[in-house]
Formats: C-alpha cells, sequence, structure tokens
C-alpha cells in the first residue's frame, strides 16, 4: 500500500490551470522525481500532495487518510512531524546556529532542548555535517548549508520528505553530495521522498520518474 498517493488532482490560479487530472503514488522507502518544464505544474503537484494548497478537486491521501478531510490543525502537525521538507535555498533561520536550526522542529513539537540537539547531532551526523553545529548559515558554504536544511527534515524521522529544486542552487559537485546524502539517508529510514527537479541528473539519483506537463502526469506511476 502507498504511503501516499493522489488521484485526479485539479487546481487552477485564476486563469490558469495548474493541474488538471494528476496522478501520483509513492512507497515507504522510495524516491520519486517529479520532472517537466517551468510552469508545468510540478511544485503545486507537490504542495497539493503536502497538504499545503488545497486542490480544486480530486484527492490525496496519506497513510489510507484523506488529508484534505482532516482540520487544518492535523494538516499542521502532519508536516512538523511526519512530513520533512527541503527547499533550494535551504530557508535556514541565520539567527540559528546550524545545531538548533536542525533541533528547531523537534523544539516546536515540545521536545527537551537536551534531548532534541541530542537528535539534532545524530541527523547532522548522518549527513557527515556535525562538525558545523556551532556554526550559523552565513558561515557555511551553500552545499554544507543545504545538508544541514537536509538534516532538519530527516530529524523528525519523517514518513515523507517533500524535496523542492533542493539541488538548484547549488554546483554540480555540491549538488550530487547532497543528492548521495538525502537518498543514503532516506532509504535508510525508509522515509519517501517526492523529488521536484527539472535536472536529469538528479533525477537519476531516483528510483522512478513522474513527468508532469500542462497539469497532467505520465511516466511510471507504480512500483515496481
Amino acid at each position: 500500500m502507498s504511503v501516499l498517493s493522489a488521484g485526479n488532482l485539479a487546481k487552477s490560479f485564476g486563469p490558469t490551470q495548474a493541474l488538471l487530472g494528476a496522478e501520483f503514488e509513492i512507497d515507504r522507502g522510495e524516491v520519486v522525481a517529479v520532472m517537466g518544464p517551468s510552469g508545468s505544474g510540478k511544485s503545486t503537484l507537490l504542495h497539493c500532495l503536502a497538504g499545503i494548497i488545497n486542490p480544486d478537486a480530486g484527492t490525496v491521501t496519506y497513510a489510507g487518510a484523506d488529508l484534505y478531510a482532516l482540520p487544518d490543525e492535523r494538516r499542521t502537525f502532519l508536516r512538523r512531524t511526519e512530513f520533512g521538507f527541503v527547499f533550494q535555498f535551504g530557508q535556514l533561520v541565520p539567527e540559528l546556529t546550524c545545531l538548533e536550526n536542525v533541533a528547531l522542529p523537534l523544539r516546536l513539537g515540545g521536545m527537551r532542548r537536551k534531548k532534541a540537539e541530542a537528535a539534532a547531532v545524530e541527523a547532522m551526523s548522518r549527513l557527515d555535517v556535525a562538525e558545523l553545529g556551532g556554526n550559523r548559515s552565513g558561515e557555511v558554504s551553500g552545499g554544507q548549508g543545504q545538508r544541514v536544511a537536509v538534516a532538519r527534515a530527516l530529524v523528525t524521522r519523517p514518513k515523507v520528505i517533500f524535496a523542492d529544486e533542493p539541488t538548484g542552487a547549488l554546483d554540480s559537485l555540491a549538488g550530487e553530495r547532497v543528492m548521495k546524502a538525502l537518498v543514503s539517508a532516506a532509504k535508510e529510514l525508509d522515509t519517501a521522498v517526492v523529488l521536484v527537479t527539472h535536472e536529469p541528473r538528479v533525477a537519476g539519483f531516483a528510483d522512478r520518474e513522474v513527468v508532469v506537463r500542462d497539469g497532467k502526469t505520465s511516466g511510471s506511476m507504480v512500483s515496481a
């Protein structure tokens, strides 16, 4: 059974049809690359799958439940605990150290600082950035900062990570290192990864690809 799936998703922004009957599914521990040209609807698909944007029609099912039948508070809770997010520019909090950034989701959930920071060190070690714990985001390279962002996404041991162009601001070598670390850590934790990218070399890290074009999906929709 898929951990996350969507059927017949439709979403418009004014006169612009971003999604038109999109389909998607992903299993635990699987990495699926969502590809397509700019403006094709791939980021909108990710936001609908993550419960951030309400679709106009269609369904999103997470762990057997209709995601959009849940109250907003429950969806917010899921995004903080069972979903992880990695964005193109990392979006680390500049006033916090890297360690504090990684521990932040746990602290927001009410975990005590000592326990949260111990879990953060473990997550950062998995991404080979534990030595950066005392640095702020402006004191690390782009690739290092992005691996810190991946550690933050993984620290709650989420069921699904949503990665939106996670290497888009990096050179090829730094991007490859981030992707290797993300995929390795996700496989170790049996976490599904929804990877939005327009770069074939990044999509090459995925188990399969789904292409979004004109709001519709095509490609390998079911895991092998």
